[in-house]
């Protein structure tokens, strides 16, 4: 594989590292596929916690976001999410609960669709050379997870399909349980996505 340094500051690492020609695309796709996998891996890691269990897959999503850039790193979390929609068990909670159309109705229906835009706005900031800064990617991440908080929070308090039958448990039940436990965490998992990916592009640029 060769690296290409052209456009250097401004790609994404996995747009630096795919190789040129014909198996670019070849390469892209197996780098999507993959990322699916670490996503469904991600989400299996977890604190049993209810109704939101705590598990890795914001950081999983952030650190593929940063390294694979916008339209790489969407286009995994969108096959991610059909996977599940499809019916495999890819989702944190698929088994016991079954996956499909209907896994998105419940508490965590929201956090899924936030997925894309983590993607989307790490990515995005990838795309322009961001991923090389600690602080520059860590102020996109925070913007990213706070939209995925917010759209989380929103789903779950007011339309989340609850197990006893209820629908949506209400703004001060979601934060308690929805939002308030996972601070801390994610501003950890924030803090290693930012470090990580520009210490990759520093063996990166030494090889180069």
């Amino acid at each position: 594989m060769s690296i290409s340094t052209s456009g250097a500051g401004r790609a994404a690492l996995a747009e630096t590292l795919l190789p040129e020609g014909a198996t670019r695309f070849l390469g892209a796709v197996l780098l999507v596929v993959a990322g699916t996998v670490v996503l469904a891996i991600s989400a299996k890691i977890k604190v049993p916690f209810w109704p939101i269990p705590i598990t890795l897959q914001t950081l999983a999503i952030m650190a593929i976001a940063a390294a694979y850039g916008s339209r790489l790193a969407v286009a995994t979390v969108l096959l991610y999410l059909a996977e599940g929609a499809l019916g495999l068990p890819v989702f944190t909670n698929t088994p016991p609960l079954v996956a499909g159309p209907a896994y998105f109705l419940g508490p965590t229906g929201g956090f899924l669709v936030g997925f894309v835009f983590l993607a989307l706005i790490v990515g995005w900031a990838a795309d322009r050379g961001w991923s090389r800064s600690f602080a520059k990617l860590f102020a996109a991440m925070l913007v990213a997870d706070v939209i995925v908080f917010a759209l989380g929070f929103v789903w779950f308090a007011f339309f989340a399909q609850m197990s006893d039958g209820s629908v949506g448990p209400g703004m001060a039940f979601a934060f308690e349980w929805g939002v308030a436990p996972f601070v801390l965490g994610d501003l950890l998992k924030i803090a290693l996505a930012a470090l990580a990916v520009p210490a990759i592009w520093g063996l990166v640029d030494r090889k180069a």
